[in-house]
């Protein structure tokens, strides 16, 4: 009689109308809008800026942000390596296109005059560096006092454009340490989600890499998809309550320092 039930049941869950209502139910948990917050505080930065600044776009990679610019005097450096594909190994973009960048060269080596920029922003770059502090380093040169810098970076990241991958993340300590060392007040040091919304970003992409780097061409049967929805709605509560874990934990900071005045 269980394994009876246990067919019936199966039977039941297995309908693919309650398969799209579990993936869609999931999908609008929390833990899904990483890249949409971040976006969102930075265009804002950008918004703040003063018309007629000369702002560079450090590691623009395929320039997403120079629509956001339209008021600025907008320049974009890369160094131009990355193709799309990498190593073949981790996450990989398939397809890339940095063939409009203004400068390319090495971030911590850019030919361009000692505060020379009004504002410099580099969004998702830092993990992406042999050498971070040195680019920070760079940035500080490049500022007129007063200047404004951007920056965002993943606290814990998977392995992505390998091999041009050194640093899994940054907490909030290598920030307020080093700009402060190099002469930058912050302003702003905002954590993105927390270690909930965190959780439940990894759990929802179990699903894809199950399938990537396991035999099977579903990584839940769905029992366990059932019991994933349970979990992400726990994890959602949890949130909801959140109450300083993204000390722990968070998608990444969010930073907005300025350079102290001198040179």
């Amino acid at each position: 009689m269980p394994d009876v039930s246990r067919e019936v049941l199966q039977a039941e869950l297995s309908q693919p109308w309650l398969k799209r209502a579990l993936r869609a139910r999931i999908k609008r948990w929390v833990g899904t809008n990483n890249a949409e917050a971040r976006e969102e505080w930075v265009q804002r930065k950008l918004r703040e800026l003063p018309a007629g600044s000369r702002l560079l776009d450090a590691g623009a990679g395929e320039r997403q942000y120079e629509g956001c610019c339209g008021h600025l005097k907008y320049v974009s450096q890369d160094f131009g390596k990355y193709n799309g594909v990498g190593d073949g190994s981790g996450l990989q973009m398939g397809a890339w296109d940095n063939s409009r960048t203004d400068i390319i060269c090495d971030i911590t080596q850019i030919p361009e005059p000692d505060g020379s920029f009004d504002a410099i922003m580099c969004i998702e770059v830092l993990e992406h560096l042999e050498a971070p502090i040195e680019a920070l380093r760079e940035f500080r040169r490049l500022l007129r006092p007063g200047g404004v810098l951007v920056l965002t970076a993943p606290f814990a990241s998977l392995t992505h454009f390998s091999p041009y991958h050194f640093y899994s993340g940054f907490n909030r300590h290598f920030y307020t340490r080093w700009l402060d060392r190099l002469g930058f007040c912050v302003d702003e040091l905002v954590p993105n989600g927390n270690f909930f919304e965190f959780l439940c970003q990894e759990l929802g992409r179990v699903g894809s890499v199950g399938r990537a780097y396991t035999r099977n061409k579903e990584a839940f049967n769905v029992f366990e998809n059932v019991a994933r929805a349970v979990c992400l709605r726990a994890l959602k509560r949890l949130s909801s309550q959140n109450a300083g874990s993204e000390e722990l934990l968070c998608f990444g900071y969010l930073v907005k320092a300025v350079k102290a005045g001198g040179r």
